[in-house]
């Protein structure tokens, strides 16, 4: 059951990803972050009552939930960003070093070792993300480096998780999480109905300083379906690892690698160099080697 979940969960956030890298064109990041979430929270407000109509919304502690929420939303800012640029399976690959990014963060701030093997998956995936981005003097696209800020930024919440959130109910974080991205996306928009850019640099980034855009039946299809796809993969994910060891499910966590190639290829014929494809079975030989590290020092099965 939990290995069902988790490939669950990445089927269908790693549709809902190549759905808003699609819809980069149509939406503002901030229309799909506000309106994915108005649809997903009641569903999510009903799978807490289910469990029991006493059930608060409150977290509790509400100041942690409040800055992994945070560090989740700036998180996905990161990643959508990068999409109408790089190939969704570079993005993808670059944003799963962040297993890499989790052991060090928790040698530095949780007081844990790291191994020998952690030393070698972290030099792996340092090598494997060289290879992705291939970085060049005269063409190298810096919006290939923002799924790497934004798998710090996950990191830092899977951190904070550990440490500060281990009580909260999964559903009831998810809960949090959409709440938050409807504050920082009416945010977004406030700032920038203010500050009002100019057409030139509305032009170079379409995808974060747009207008918003007049929804009708399609649209809201769409967002519909990025609802559904995002309630699928919180809720799934949470039971894969409330229910299995996991080193287990986070090696079957990077399927999402795979499936990002996938709907890259199926939808925007995106074909990964041979240097790419290479570095991406780096990542994820470094990832898993990172994960099962760190599951043996905390003693999980």
């Amino acid at each position: 059951m939990a290995v069902a979940a988790i490939l669950t969960s990445v089927f269908a956030l790693s549709l809902g990803d190549a759905l808003i890298k699609e819809q980069s064109v149509s939406f503002v990041l901030w229309q799909i972050f506000i309106m994915r979430s108005v649809i997903a929270i009641p569903f999510l407000i009903f799978f807490v009552r289910l469990q029991s109509c006493r059930t608060s919304l409150l977290p509790v502690n509400i100041k942690w939930t409040a800055a992994r929420s945070l560090l989740l939303v700036v998180m996905w800012v990161f990643y959508f960003a990068a999409l109408p640029y790089v190939a969704l399976a570079t993005a993808a690959a670059a944003f799963y070093t962040l297993p890499l990014f989790i052991a060090l963060g928790a040698a530095l701030f949780l007081g844990e070792p790291i191994r020998s093997g952690g030393i070698f998956a972290i030099c792996l995936g340092f090598v494997g993300t060289i290879m992705i981005l291939q970085p060049q003097a005269d063409d190298f696209n810096v919006h290939a480096l923002l799924p790497v800020v934004a798998a710090i930024c996950y990191a830092a919440a899977m951190l904070l998780t550990r440490s500060k959130c281990q009580t909260e109910d999964p559903i009831l974080l998810s809960l949090w999480l959409n709440a938050s991205f409807i504050v920082v996306g009416t945010g977004a928009l406030l700032v920038l109905q203010i500050w009002s850019p100019d057409e030139e640099l509305i032009a170079h980034h379409p995808f974060l300083l747009g207008t918003w855009t007049p929804m009708h039946l399609g649209e809201w299809r769409v967002i519909g379906v990025l609802a559904v796809m995002i309630v699928m993969g919180s809720i799934f994910a949470a039971i894969a690892y409330q229910r299995g060891p996991p080193s287990t499910i986070a090696t079957f966590d990077f399927a999402y690698v795979g499936l990002a190639t996938i709907w890259g290829f199926l939808l925007f014929d995106e074909i990964p160099d041979p240097y790419a494809v290479l570095g991406i079975l780096l990542i994820v030989v470094a990832g898993i080697t990172a994960t099962r590290q760190s599951s043996h020092q905390s003693g999980s099965p």
